[in-house]
């Protein structure tokens, strides 16, 4: 019997934009050669709505409406870039019970998003129980954070100068019994997922992310963390009362993982989102004590920020935001670039992917853990 060859040739495919596995509309363009990847270029702005340029035509106010959009896991977070850099020009001062109120609800809605990469990483992997826990659990945060704001996702809490409200009567101590009911089922999650073999013969060894490529391409957040890159800005630039939470004595750390890997991204966000009900607890703690007192400053029915720029970062729950505001005394911005976290987040999957398998792009991508309205803005 003669001895041949079959001949092959690469495949292009498009996974998305409509597509389970994209997390939303993205759109993946990949070259395969069989079953293994040789290319793959995101292809990203079908969710773009032109929110900077939506933010010239709207005042201080306005703007935190959009604002807390682009990344729907994390409204308050998304909020908070946005008021701390008109606080900057401006050179206002906030009342202390504000700033403490404020970290306390970041790091709740930093909960809330990881819950949902805790409960659908593993659904997209095949598991669907994780799923269900997951979202038990964040009702119970999303419950306080609706009595406190009025609102379910979408809260508009922030004012330049503070918070909207005061916190009603009792609402300290369902924060503290909604952060030890989560801290519970989260221990259950964990134990359903880190030690099973199929979850870990998926994510162990695939899409490992060096430190090199991480700061090659911007990448920041738990993802960065998982490869051992030990930045976090509330520890290294701290903001709001971050300063002493991450001080000596204090309960804010930031995790890191050495392996870079799937498993190492989703044991970083288990870690981190016990570490935030923790700085939670923290936050309760001193407000309990904390005389009651105003909770924002007094505005003018026309607020108008003093000609100027800065750049305001935090850290939200996914990476580095950035808010770029540039005012030339108006009372809305001249310009407000926003730097997101998924953006970055998502463009070092072009030096990932090839070489990995099909059947491993799923995993890879979903242990990326990005909003797709972050990326396109």
């Amino acid at each position: 019997m003669g001895s041949g060859s079959i001949g092959s040739a690469d495949m292009i495919l498009n996974i998305g934009p409509q597509h389970p596995a994209t997390h939303g509309v993205l759109r993946l363009r990949i070259v395969v050669d069989g079953e293994r990847l040789v290319s793959a270029d995101p292809v990203i702005g079908y969710m773009h709505r032109g929110a900077e340029k939506l933010f010239e035509v709207r005042d201080y106010r306005q703007i935190i409406v959009l604002a807390n959009r682009h990344d729907w896991l994390s409204a308050f977070s998304n909020e908070l870039g946005v008021v701390l850099a008109a606080e900057e020009l401006l050179g206002m001062e906030i009342p202390e019970r504000a700033t403490w109120t404020r970290t306390l609800l970041a790091e709740l809605q930093r909960t809330l998003s990881h819950l949902v990469f805790l409960g659908s990483y593993p659904l997209e992997l095949g598991a669907i129980t994780p799923t269900f826990f997951a979202f038990h659990e964040r009702e119970a945060i999303q419950a306080v954070l609706e009595e406190l704001s009025g609102g379910r996702l979408h809260y508009m809490f922030n004012r330049v100068g503070g918070l909207k409200d005061d916190h009603p009567a009792g609402w300290l101590d369902r924060v503290t019994k909604a952060v030890a009911d989560v801290r519970a089922g989260l221990a259950d999650i964990e134990g359903l997922l880190m030690t099973n073999e199929i979850l870990k013969a998926r994510t162990v060894g695939v899409g490992v992310l060096s430190p090199e490529l991480i700061k090659a391409y911007g990448v920041t957040g738990p993802i960065a963390r998982a490869s051992g890159v030990d930045v976090d800005l509330r520890r290294d630039a701290p903001y709001l009362a971050y300063g002493e939470l991450f001080g000596e004595g204090g309960p804010g750390r930031v995790v890191t993982r050495t392996g870079g890997d799937a498993y190492a991204r989703l044991s970083c966000l288990f870690e981190q989102t016990y570490n935030s009900l923790d700085i939670a607890d923290a936050c309760v703690a001193r407000l309990s004590e904390m005389p009651r007192g105003p909770i924002n400053q007094r505005l003018p029915k026309v607020l108008k920020v003093p000609e100027g720029e800065t750049y305001a970062v935090v850290e939200n729950s996914l990476g580095q935001n950035g808010y770029f505001l540039v005012s030339r005394g108006d009372k809305t911005p001249w310009r407000m670039k926003l730097r997101t976290a998924s953006f970055n987040n998502i463009g070092v999957l072009v030096e990932m992917l090839p070489g990995n398998l099909v059947s491993d792009m799923v995993s890879i991508m979903g242990s990326m853990f990005f909003v797709v309205g972050d990326v396109d803005k």
